[in-house]
């Protein structure tokens, strides 16, 4: 770790990972490159191994960054929301994902290379944020859905985390998908992240309308 304040290491990383995050944005992962990276910071490429030893460790500080905000988004509402009835509370759950776009994209990559290639310190920090999401979410259905025991809140949670990693796939595909879909007679259905993750959810929880 190179020598400063702990204020400059800091800044340092996060201009590192939101330079990942830009290029991400029109990359694929496989394409991006630490010179990339490198290239779209306001220091040189070589400092960089002074913060991350990989990509695959960039790329998980980002996926550690966006579950971070997600968690501080449900906290807000579990916090600010006094009273809410089950389909407004899956209503502004589906929105909270549907602001999290890059969150969806990195959860359908293969998290096995990304974990590997990081070094354990990092992956704790990772599995941290990981663990926050968790209860942010079994917090905020626990307020919202008190019908619903400990064990029913736990069966929800380990039943729509998996999903999540799925639901990029579904709500953002390319032309070249689309074509492919055509030739073999998928007709494509399109929805929106908040449609699909309003829906699973809704089935998870067994709601009903104007709950």
């Amino acid at each position: 770790m190179p020598k400063g304040s702990l204020e400059l290491t800091n800044a340092r990383k996060e201009e590192i990972i939101s330079a990942c995050a830009k290029l991400y944005e029109t990359m694929n992962f496989k394409d991006i490159t630490i010179k990339e990276i490198g290239n779209a910071t306001s220091f040189t490429r070589t400092s960089i191994y002074n913060y991350f030893e990989t990509k695959e460790e960039i790329f998980l500080a980002l996926l550690q960054r966006e579950y971070e905000m997600w968690v501080e988004s449900l906290n807000g509402l579990t916090e600010k929301k006094t009273d809410m009835k089950k389909d407004e509370a899956i209503s502004l759950f589906a929105h909270s994902l549907g602001e999290r776009k890059v969150l969806l994209k990195l959860l359908s990559m293969n998290h096995y290379d990304m974990e590997e290639n990081s070094r354990l310190e990092n992956l704790i920090s990772f599995k941290e944020a990981y663990g926050a999401s968790l209860e942010a979410v079994g917090n905020y259905f626990s307020k919202f859905c008190p019908d619903m025991n400990g064990g029913q809140i736990k069966d929800f949670v380990y039943s729509f985390f998996p999903f999540m990693f799925g639901v990029y796939p579904y709500t953002f595909v390319t032309e070249k998908q689309e074509k492919a879909m055509k030739a073999v007679g998928i007709k494509y259905e399109k929805y929106s992240v908040y449609e699909i993750i309003y829906n699973c959810v809704k089935k998870l929880l067994g709601g009903k309308e104007n709950e």
